[in-house]
């Protein structure tokens, strides 16, 4: 039977997550006010070395333990803590008030140019304008960058636009795109100092 743990508050702007499925067992805890450090085992070595950068360049803590189906492939696993992950966000963001909203960064590596702009807005829209030149990097699968953040946006109700402007390596537009989306992020749940309440006219996102 497949289903997904209620999800537990355990502190303002904190959250864990737990999902069981016949293809994954996942715990996922973050502190959207931390100072960017990541606990990780997934088993996939560069989704955690992406997982580490979105942390890092996120300022948010980061916790996660994954089991999957690797024997087949990373992908149930990669989406999988995408869903948790956009679940947290909900759970600790909890009614939005008082936060930016918005959040958006252009962000260079070396040959590679990426722009990230989100919306914390309630509604699931994923918009990726990316090529990647190679298929896979060692053991994993370079469609599995869009998975993950087509997961993160549905789960956690953003709007998510992603563009890669220009790149030849397909680890530095990965790279590129999860620096790019967590400093947006940052932006987007960082407190407004000049706002007090939801920011929107309809008063709820």
């Amino acid at each position: 039977m497949l289903y997904d743990k209620k999800p537990i508050m355990t502190a303002a702007r904190t959250a864990q997550i737990k999902r069981e499925t016949g293809e994954t067992r996942i715990t996922l805890g973050l502190n959207l006010d931390g100072t960017g450090q990541a606990q990780l085992a997934t088993g996939i070595g560069f989704f955690e070395h992406m997982l580490n950068l979105l942390a890092r360049h996120s300022l948010i803590d980061l916790t996660v333990e994954a089991h999957g189906d690797l024997h087949v492939d990373a992908h149930h696993t990669v989406e999988d803590v995408g869903i948790c992950f956009g679940k947290a966000l909900v759970m600790a963001l909890g009614d939005k008030a008082g936060i930016r909203r918005y959040g958006s960064a252009t962000l260079p590596m070396d040959e590679t140019l990426v722009t990230t702009a989100l919306d914390l807005s309630g509604r699931a829209v994923c918009v990726w304008n990316v090529e990647l030149p190679a298929e896979m990097l060692g053991s994993f699968n370079t469609s599995l960058a869009e998975e993950f953040w087509r997961a993160v946006a549905g789960s956690g109700l953003m709007n998510l636009h992603v563009l890669c402007h220009h790149g030849r390596n397909s680890h530095h537009i990965i790279e590129a795109i999860f620096k790019a989306t967590a400093r947006a992020l940052r932006q987007a749940v960082e407190h407004d100092p000049r706002g007090s309440g939801v920011p929107s006219t309809k008063g709820v996102l």
